[in-house]
């Protein structure tokens, strides 16, 4: 089938093998990228697109007549008209569960960072001010241990799951938070929103953007979070708001984050997380997800879509 890839150069393509892909769909036409202006052009005549972040909205898909497969390289759907593509019968899949390993480990390298103050230790000995100490050690910045830490999970799927499951073996009790809003259920073992935010000392958001959860974390819930909690986010940016966040780090209100996704990406228009410069705050650029095991992960799931689609199965199907 006439299969193109649209954005191929978002997956860090140099280090990664694509023979999955090519046994499926031999004659894709792979594109490092695919600006505004190209994307009606490079789908027009495309009968399975391939993607990862380039829009699919209703214009480019009412261009698209041959089109029968919009497959993704990532689990967030957000750009594409699932609306549009349901009433054209166009199917639309994702990818799951193939970079739980790789978030997982950045939550807590990022935890591990802010709780041993790794760097500003570094920039300590940098600076020559070891050479200079009275005693052996310096202990002119806080250490924490993990196993004194309560953890709270907003967003209980797979990557969730995976955070908990890791935050257990540091010997960190673990809380689940309800959705906000949501009434306890018989056998619940989650614990409400708010209660979550009063008592953990490290909250990492799993959580999906929707209409629901964008600006959950905002000034109110800041105030409500301990003065030495932590905040991991490697979900998506919009669910804080930046302003916010740098207003609860000036101010004490909590102590540190570890943010490595951001509402607007690449930040052309900047962010105030990024005008930031104390030691309390590492943002990064969207990598979480990004190692090489993960992305290789993500091709393979990908063939294993088109293959599904191919054979007329719904596997990870949306629409």
């Amino acid at each position: 089938m006439n299969a193109v890839f649209l954005d191929f150069a978002t997956m860090g393509k140099d280090t990664l093998d694509p023979a999955p892909l090519l046994d499926v769909v031999p004659e894709v036409r792979f594109y490092d990228d695919t600006p505004d202006e190209l994307r009606a052009e490079r789908t027009r005549d495309a009968e399975i697109v391939l993607a990862n972040k380039v829009r699919l909205d209703r214009e480019i898909l009412e261009q698209a007549p041959a089109l029968r497969l919009i497959a993704l390289t990532a689990t967030g759907v957000d750009n594409v008209d699932l609306d549009t593509a349901a009433a054209r019968d166009i199917a639309v899949c994702n990818i799951r569960a193939y970079c739980t390993r790789s978030i997982v480990e950045h939550v807590f390298a990022m935890l591990l960072c802010l709780c041993h103050s790794v760097i500003p230790y570094r920039d300590t000995v940098r600076s020559g001010a070891w050479q200079e100490a009275q005693d052996f050690c310096m202990l002119n910045h806080p250490l924490r241990e993990l196993s004194a830490m309560t953890l709270g999970v907003v967003g209980h799927g797979v990557l969730g799951h995976g955070v908990a499951s890791m935050a257990r073996q540091f010997g960190m009790p673990v809380l689940i938070a309800r959705r906000r809003g949501a009434n306890a259920l018989p056998d619940d073992d989650r614990t409400d929103f708010d209660d979550v935010l009063e008592q953990a000392d490290v909250i990492s958001l799993h959580c999906p953007l929707t209409d629901e959860t964008r600006g959950l974390f905002g000034a109110a819930e800041f105030s409500k979070m301990k003065s030495d909690a932590l905040l991991v986010n490697t979900a998506r940016g919009a669910l804080i708001d930046s302003a916010a966040l740098v207003h609860a780090l000036e101010t004490g209100a909590i102590a540190g984050a570890a943010i490595d996704v951001l509402t607007q990406e690449p930040p052309v228009d900047g962010d105030p997380l990024l005008d930031y410069r104390r030691d309390n705050l590492i943002v990064t650029p969207h990598i979480a997800w990004g190692t090489r095991e993960a992305r290789q992960n993500a091709i393979d799931e990908l063939a294993a879509n088109v293959r599904a689609f191919l054979h007329g199965e719904t596997r990870c199907r949306i629409v």
